[in-house]
């Protein structure tokens, strides 16, 4: 089991620490103006080796899979905040509680592979002020904090990704819909019976069986809880075409949180997506206009993992007492982020309607006074 790495380039001109920029692939300085290449063995894409699963679940990984590491978990989100070294306090980036170093360590899986950010942080606060202003009834104080607060913080989020090879036999029922002609008797608005004829549908079934087979390629996975659900889906989809292999330089610069979802739990979600994806199938491979499955027996194996690093710029904003939370996508710049209501915004808009409704209501009245309209012609 190998010690956490260090996640610190100092600059050679200055002796700043360097970090990586975003959509540049190189190391810079923001000190002295310096910028240095990437090591060579992290540029370009390259395959990405997968882990076998049972291995992981039965911690029998080899030692250089494996580090010790700091983490310490935000009393108000439950993150998993990681620490340098020599850092012993910070703030949560997703929600900028303050959280204190753990004087212990804790063994983690180390990252396969990492997605580089693409956006930069002004790129990254621009997306996010947008998206404020598209909001009807946010405060208008909050956007304007937004705009002028402090920069957005830059982390690596935790996923799982696995593979699986999967074939399933099912039983069921095919339906197909066929249309009878039944006379009815139907009553006309003078109460007189009339005969009508009119299509019924009807379904024919019969017993199927068969087997589907599917192989699952990069089931993707959230590895930590720190973030509602709402806003990880809305951050989708991630572009795992840009995934590297880890290596520490991505870090530079940037926090990476630590994974607290498992791997039986991963998996136990990646499955419940698979299952989905089989039924899918299972419905496509009965055919017909119905489909009614009975059962279905799925075998799995040659199930691997990744631990994997996908870049998200954070924001935590309080504003009158409250906190709210926004994240970035790093490679597209979608948004999400806890919806700001104005309580003045919406009375206004109330009010505002109900002159509109009563100003209406005072024309058509006036109106009919007037003899320009009957009212009453349309009853």
């Amino acid at each position: 089991m190998t010690p956490a790495e260090e996640h610190r380039f100092p600059c050679p001109r200055c002796g700043a620490d360097l970090r990586f920029a975003p959509g540049e692939g190189r190391l810079v300085c923001d000190h002295c103006g310096h910028s240095e290449a990437m090591a060579e063995g992290s540029r370009g894409h390259q395959p990405i080796p997968e882990t076998d699963f049972r291995a992981g679940v039965e911690a029998a990984l080899p030692d250089t899979e494996v580090e010790e590491a700091r983490y310490s978990k935000c009393p108000n989100c439950g993150a998993e905040v990681q620490f340098d070294p020599a850092v012993h306090s910070t703030e949560c980036p997703f929600c900028a509680t303050p959280v204190v170093a753990d004087t212990g360590e804790s063994r983690h899986i180390k990252p396969k592979g990492v997605a580089p950010f693409v956006l930069t942080e002004t790129e990254a606060r621009r997306a996010m002020t947008d998206w404020l202003g598209s909001l009807w009834f946010a405060p208008s104080g909050l956007r304007d904090y937004a705009r002028k607060g402090r920069a957005l913080g830059g982390i690596y989020v935790p996923y799982w990704t696995f593979d699986a090879d999967t074939r399933s036999s099912y039983a069921g029922r095919r339906g197909i819909v066929y249309y009878e002609t039944q006379r009815v008797q139907v009553r006309d608005a003078q109460g007189r019976v009339h005969w009508q004829d009119r299509q019924v549908a009807r379904v024919r079934w019969t017993p199927v069986s068969g087997r589907v087979a599917r192989f699952f390629d990069d089931v993707l996975v959230l590895a930590a809880r720190s973030l509602p659900e709402g806003h990880t889906q809305a951050l989708q989809p991630w572009d795992l075409t840009r995934l590297q292999p880890y290596a520490p330089e991505f870090l530079a610069g940037f926090r990476a949180e630590g994974y607290t979802v498992g791997l039986e739990e991963g998996m136990a979600e990646a499955r419940a997506y698979m299952d989905r994806m089989i039924e899918r199938d299972v419905r496509f491979d009965i055919g017909g206009d119905r489909q009614e499955i009975h059962q279905i027996q799925t075998q799995v194996s040659a199930v691997t993992f990744k631990h994997i690093l996908l870049p998200v710029w954070t924001a935590a904003y309080r504003y009158r007492g409250q906190s709210f939370r926004f994240v970035v996508n790093g490679q597209t710049g979608s948004v999400a982020g806890e919806r700001p209501w104005s309580a003045w915004k919406i009375a206004g808009a109330v009010i505002l309607g109900a002159l509109l409704a009563a100003a209406i209501a005072l024309g058509l009245q006036y109106a009919d006074q007037q003899g320009w309209i009957d009212l009453r012609s349309s009853y």
